[in-house]
């Protein structure tokens, strides 16, 4: 039987976990909710909805403008600020992400595994009009794409077709730390067009190179 703490231990965890839920529903295509649209997206009781809105802007994560509807609030700066900062890549390391992207022309990305995801942590765009388009900050489940499957316990590179989305195909390959343990997976994504037989067998030699590179230089993220 479980005593009064632990129940008020399991409360208090979902609380917390309601609330992470709730300001992920925040995202750079929706700005704005209303409480209405808050409710039936978060599937929570509108009270528990108010109450953890109310609680956000206390701390200053959510902010209620005059026109009622809810956004992330001004205490958001500190933390993206902060994350920046944690997770800034040395120059040579972003240099090894440009000259990636000069010699295969598509998108390089780096992602690191946070839990049952993986985090784009730097991008460098190819120099073709049409390219794969993402942001740092975007997440993908932990399996999917090359990257997902690199960060996922595939050994060495790892080709993907049609994840994450119909089109798409990427090459990536793990970035190893000091002790050879699979820190970041980095990748290549690109039309499938472009990634034929001959196209994958070189960028999988370009991207192999480039991680043992950067494997060799170290992310040197201050994130510890």
């Amino acid at each position: 039987m479980k005593t009064e703490d632990q129940h008020s231990d399991e409360g208090a965890v979902r609380s917390v976990l309601r609330t992470f839920d709730l300001l992920a529903l925040f995202t750079e295509h929706r700005r704005t909710w209303t409480i209405k649209d808050l409710t039936a997206a978060g599937g929570l009781a509108k009270t528990t909805v108010l109450r953890l809105v109310a609680t956000c802007e206390q701390r200053g994560l959510l902010w209620t403008r005059p026109d009622g509807r809810i956004t992330v609030g001004p205490g958001m700066l500190r933390w993206a600020q902060l994350a920046n900062t944690a997770w800034q890549l040395p120059e040579p390391v972003r240099q090894v992400l440009r000259e990636l992207a000069l010699e295969c022309r598509e998108t390089v990305n780096l992602y690191v595994r946070s839990t049952a995801v993986l985090v784009c942590v730097a991008q460098q765009e190819g120099p073709r009009a049409i390219r794969h388009v993402g942001h740092v900050g975007d997440e993908l489940p932990l399996g999917w794409g090359a990257a997902g499957r690199v960060l996922g316990g595939a050994e060495g590179a790892s080709v993907s077709h049609g994840e994450p989305e119909p089109g798409a195909s990427s090459v990536a390959a793990p970035v190893h730390d000091g002790e050879g343990r699979v820190l970041a997976a980095l990748a290549v994504t690109g039309p499938s067009s472009r990634f034929g037989p001959g196209e994958v067998a070189a960028f999988t030699g370009a991207v192999t190179a480039a991680a043992l590179r950067i494997s060799q230089i170290g992310l040197g993220t201050r994130a510890e």
